[in-house]
């Protein structure tokens, strides 16, 4: 097998990590301290995102996308997330699902998120329902042409700045094996809705600038116009992106773990005690390498899950094996960088409290390390049903 990157993909690295350092890096701390992303501040990466033809890398260029490989895609969320969420946001990378647009929806929706012109965000969790997603109380009621929307969502990533919404709502239910399930359907909700309302969620200690919102639904009446794909197949649109998706958590995990160790090797080789460089006792020496080589690991099988979905050979396990073990490395590398700068890794005058919060979350969104060994289990298992 051949592990080496290919010419292209040293240069799209090179490029987004200049990206990165110039055009993110800089407003890092004062984001996280305000707990706020300026309006011009945000208008202003997106406006060099799109410049620099980084904006929608993840949609096909059929549709104006970047067209970008899975390996790519990987590559280019490793680096971005080596600055925060809060920030790294505005480079857009609308929701895939939105390929299941049909007729004027590509032109009212699809087409206008790759353009920059509109925003979407992702509505599925609810207070009751997180990782049991089938659960979800919200329902769309049929009322001739359109739907009746009732219910709420929360943890709804970035909703106060989107244009519309993907919300997933119980429509009806069949049985299966003798067991009632509810039937799911999108739909594409636009923000100003009457009938939605959308609230500024609890304060979360990671991403500080990246918010959550909750969403109440209160008799939202909705086009049928506006399902996306097929009534009742909401999960038929959902299943393939949420699985993608755990794969540039994992990307994102590896991103922040190479800049966490890149500040512990340097604080380790500058910072002196008894006479000497700390990096030249065993007791930090010693971690260095663990975080080296679990790193590895984690980007190794991070770019071979990418591969497998460029060869669409991808398995809901091999994506839940990569978020799993990234995010967990990330959770041991980050603490470890903490224990190395010793009490200063716990200011604020230094990125590392920062990296060292913002990476508990990786844990739980996008699927908590629990289902994904649940997910891994149960692949392993079924041949034996």
């Amino acid at each position: 097998m051949n592990f080496e990157l290919t010419s292209e993909h040293e240069m799209l690295v090179s490029s987004i990590r200049a990206f990165v350092e110039q055009e993110l890096l800089p407003y890092e701390a004062e984001v996280d301290h305000n707990d706020q992303v300026p309006p011009e501040l945000a208008a202003q990466i997106r406006n060099k995102a799109l410049e620099m033809g980084f904006y929608a890398f993840n949609m096909p260029a059929e549709v104006g996308g970047g067209g970008l490989d899975y390996v790519s895609q990987a590559l280019i969320e490793r680096e971005l997330s080596k600055v925060s969420w809060a920030l790294h946001v505005f480079v857009a990378r609308p929701s895939k699902i939105l390929m299941a647009c049909q007729g004027s929806q590509i032109d009212d929706y699809l087409k206008p998120c790759v353009r920059g012109e509109k925003i979407d965000c992702f509505a599925l969790t609810e207070p009751d329902a997180g990782s049991d997603a089938a659960s979800i109380k919200t329902r769309a009621e049929r009322d001739g042409d359109h739907f009746v929307l009732k219910g709420s969502k929360h943890f709804i990533s970035h909703a106060g700045h989107a244009d519309f919404a993907i919300v997933f709502a119980v429509t009806g239910n069949k049985e299966v094996k003798g067991r009632v399930r509810n039937e799911v359907t999108a739909f594409l909700v636009d923000t100003n809705s009457k009938g939605l309302e959308i609230h500024r969620g609890p304060k979360c200690v990671s991403n500080r600038g990246y918010h959550t919102y909750e969403l109440f639904f209160d008799d939202c009446r909705i086009s049928a116009a506006n399902i996306l794909g097929e009534e009742g197949k909401g999960w038929d649109v959902a299943n393939d992106w949420l699985s993608a998706g755990r794969v540039m958590v994992a990307a994102n995990c590896v991103g922040q773990a190479q800049r966490a160790m890149g500040e512990a090797v340097a604080w380790s080789a500058e910072r002196q005690q008894f006479g000497r460089a700390i990096g030249k006792n065993q007791g930090v020496s010693f971690k260095l390498a663990n975080m080296a080589t679990e790193i590895r690991a984690a980007d190794l099988m991070t770019l071979y899950t990418a591969w497998k979905m460029d060869q669409a050979s991808m398995t809901d396990g091999d994506a839940a094996m990569a978020k799993l073990f990234a995010s967990e490395i990330l959770g041991r590398v980050a603490d470890e960088a903490v224990q190395i700068f010793g009490g200063m890794g716990l200011m604020d005058e230094l990125p590392i409290e920062r990296i060292w919060r913002n990476a508990r979350i990786e844990r739980i969104w996008e699927g908590t390390s629990e289902i994904q060994r649940h997910i891994i289990s149960r692949e392993l298992l079924r041949p034996f049903e």
